[in-house]
């Protein structure tokens, strides 16, 4: 079949990624593979994330005591901690994961690439499995209760 595939010019799709922060193509050979553990376990990434346009009035209404935006803030941490893919992460947002050996998640991203994305490094998953759960209610704690305090203003 693959002589075929030759005689008719047909070849494989090429290999593309996108970082999922800000939707940026990551040129081939380029980026920084993380584990959802590693997004997840960075205050600058939650502070981002719940001050986004999108997510500011669940923010508001959080530090208002309302409950129904410390409900929403939790199932935003729930969606995002259980993407159980590693993430293709771009130069310009390798900064917000405090937490990241810079070094090995490129050696990792370099892997996927040369895998053509099957390379999965170790720790993967959800991030519920891949740390302890002290560690993770920790980060949760974080996310849905204090991420995005010092970017709001409540009147």
């Amino acid at each position: 079949m693959a002589f075929f595939d030759k005689l008719l010019g047909k070849k494989k799709p090429e290999l593309k990624a996108r970082c999922p922060i800000t939707r940026e193509p990551i040129e081939s050979g380029f980026g920084y593979l993380l584990t959802t553990s590693q997004i997840i376990a960075s205050k600058k990434y939650w502070d981002m994330i719940m001050t986004e346009p999108e997510t500011m009035s669940y923010t508001v209404s959080h530090f208002k005591n309302v409950a129904s935006g410390t409900q929403m803030r939790n199932m935003i941490f729930e969606k995002y901690s259980n993407i159980d893919k590693p993430w293709m992460i771009s130069d310009s947002c390798i900064n917000l994961f405090e937490n990241v050996d810079k070094k090995s998640a490129r050696e990792n991203a370099r892997k996927w690439w040369e895998h053509a994305g099957q390379f999965i490094p170790e720790q993967s998953g959800p991030a519920s499995n891949a740390l302890d759960t002290q560690t993770f209610q920790v980060w949760k704690d974080y996310a849905v209760l204090e991420a995005g305090r010092s970017r709001i203003v409540l009147q």
